[in-house]
């Protein structure tokens, strides 16, 4: 009895514990580390920075160009301008804290910075000429074949292999954009031409780049090339333009321009360049191909608007041939699924939620497209050139009375 007692009170008693003993963490502490603060801007806000800065970008130059046309001068502002600021920001931000980890060399950089340098110099000066001669709406349906040349770039350099299945799927994009070609009204050859030498000049371009971050040694980002790219296109721009545009220029023509005007150009086309490190950074590929041809629309609708450039029927016909392309070939077939699934049934959901406003959104859309239907195919009874001051003034019927005119 008494060892029953003496051994349910030795199980009753606590182990008295060490003074120094460690207390053991109910949780792991690796899980119990305080998250980093997630940002308070949310993404959309860069993807919105990033569509104004480049849509800015491209109708700023536009209008700079047909103010004063010197192309490859403004070419080598814009250069210059973000030589200047990536060596400030690399000394006072960390920014550009990434080329650290590049082994960059000088024979690197003369057997890969500076040809890469050269093709960005031509597709660059390329590209400003072409807003001499053509629309930006039809400049940036030209653009759309972007992809499809560095397809064919990465074939004939050997960096990837032929397949036929996908140069069918691009195929949609070049039979959209030759359909837009021949509906451009203002059809200019030469333009046509500059753009289809920047496009292939910018295909190599990104293949060669391609080739250079393939390695892990080099891997950089959109800041960090500019920072490697910029001095050498300076320079080269900077010759080409002492040949072809410089002899040409006074002082007159920058004045006319503007120096604070000039000034806000080169600082825009700078900070589209860091806005794209944050956009990479915070959207996944899907919006980053949707910001695309978004920004293709705005900008072809931009110019509707402001410069009053003339959009057939066909033209619109081939550019969504074109952009439908586009997609199926970034996104692809199964990803396109899915997300047309996520929309139909985020669409029933709301459905469910609000059958009235859906069905006012329904209506709204059907009388949006017959307007745009009805208003492109309604014919023009007014001859070019009528005045009808003058065809009352000459008509035997005068509502104004005998001897009176309108005013």
């Amino acid at each position: 009895m008494g060892g029953e007692e003496k051994e349910r009170s030795s199980g009753e008693t606590p182990r008295p514990a060490e003074p120094n003993a460690p207390v053991l963490p109910v949780v792991n502490p690796s899980l119990e580390k305080p998250e980093p603060p997630s940002s308070s801007i949310h993404p959309a806000v860069y993807v919105v920075a990033w569509i104004t800065l480049s849509s800015s970008v491209i109708l700023f130059n536009k209008w700079i160009l047909d103010t004063r046309g010197f192309p490859i001068v403004l070419t080598t502002w814009h250069l210059g301008f973000a030589t200047l600021m990536t060596q400030i920001l690399a000394r006072t931000t960390t920014l550009l804290d990434g080329r650290k980890t590049v082994k960059m060399t000088g024979r690197v950089y003369l057997r890969a910075i500076v040809p890469i340098g050269l093709f960005f110099s031509l597709s660059l000066i390329c590209g400003n000429l072409t807003y001499l001669y053509l629309s930006v709406a039809f400049i940036q349906m030209l653009k759309a074949t972007t992809p499809v040349a560095v397809l064919l770039a990465s074939w004939s350099l050997g960096v990837s292999q032929p397949n036929f299945k996908v140069l069918f799927n691009v195929s949609f994009i070049v039979i959209g954009v030759v359909i837009a070609s021949f509906g451009e009204i203002r059809f200019v050859l030469i333009g046509f031409l500059f753009q289809a030498g920047g496009i292939m000049f910018e295909a190599v371009r990104l293949v060669m780049v391609q080739r250079l971050l393939s390695s892990a040694e080099y891997k950089m980002d959109p800041l960090v090339s500019l920072y490697y790219f910029a001095p050498v296109c300076t320079v080269m721009n900077f010759l080409v333009s002492l040949v072809f545009e410089v002899p040409n220029m006074h002082v007159s023509d920058i004045m006319n321009v503007g120096l604070w005007t000039l000034l806000a150009n080169a600082m825009i086309a700078f900070l589209l360049n860091v806005s794209v490190v944050f956009l990479i950074g915070k959207t996944s590929s899907l919006v980053l191909t949707l910001c695309g041809v978004l920004k293709d629309v705005l900008l072809v609708g931009a110019s509707m608007a402001i410069w009053a450039t003339p959009i057939s029927g066909l033209q619109a016909f081939g550019y969504t041939i074109a952009l439908g392309g586009l997609l199926y070939y970034k996104l692809g077939a199964d990803t396109l699924k899915e997300y047309i699934g996520q929309g139909n049934r985020a669409w029933a959901d709301y459905g469910n939620r609000k059958p009235a406003m859906r069905k006012l959104l329904v209506f709204g859309a059907v009388l949006l497209v017959l307007f745009i239907l009805l208003g492109g195919l309604a014919p023009k009874y007014a001859p070019e050139g009528y005045d009808p001051k003058s065809y009352l003034s000459n008509s035997r019927y005068n509502p104004w009375g005998e001897g009176e005119k309108p005013t």
